[in-house]
């Protein structure tokens, strides 16, 4: 229902569904293409869209059999919508978690390699208590 929701806001091609979707989770989540083309195929084969090829790419438009169906799952399309964003609001911010992963892979690595002296080790100390207090001051 999200996929045929998202045509009948307008024609889209298979990639702007993907990019949409991850778009209204707010980066959190992109369905992978194995997941929305044999959706895109399924809605074509029961005639809820139409594929008009342009290229090497199909822009999808919704029928009035899919509008039909869009109208009569409206509730449940408005229950996803609502169900994503209020994911999208009590995600963290997903970069922030990124570089917390990427920094604690960096200091286990390095670490890990035995070549820390003192010097080092409060050199390390004192950068992250830098990186906290300007993170502080945001």
């Amino acid at each position: 229902m999200l996929v045929l929701h998202l045509i009948a806001e307008k024609p889209r091609h298979g990639y702007e569904i993907i990019k949409a979707i991850e778009d209204l989770a707010g980066g959190a989540y992109a369905p992978s293409p194995g997941v929305v083309y044999p959706t895109l195929t399924m809605l074509e084969e029961i005639g809820q869209i139409i594929g008009e090829t342009e290229g090497a790419r199909k822009r999808f438009t919704i029928t009035p059999i899919g509008a039909t169906a869009l109208a009569e799952n409206q509730v449940a399309v408005d229950a996803i919508l609502a169900r994503i964003a209020q994911a999208q609001a009590q995600e963290p911010a997903l970069p922030v978690l990124r570089a917390l992963e990427n920094l604690k892979t960096t200091l286990r690595l390095k670490l890990a390699a035995g070549l820390t002296t003192p010097d080092v080790a409060r050199r390390i100390a004192d950068t992250i208590d830098q990186a906290a207090r300007s993170i502080e001051d945001l």
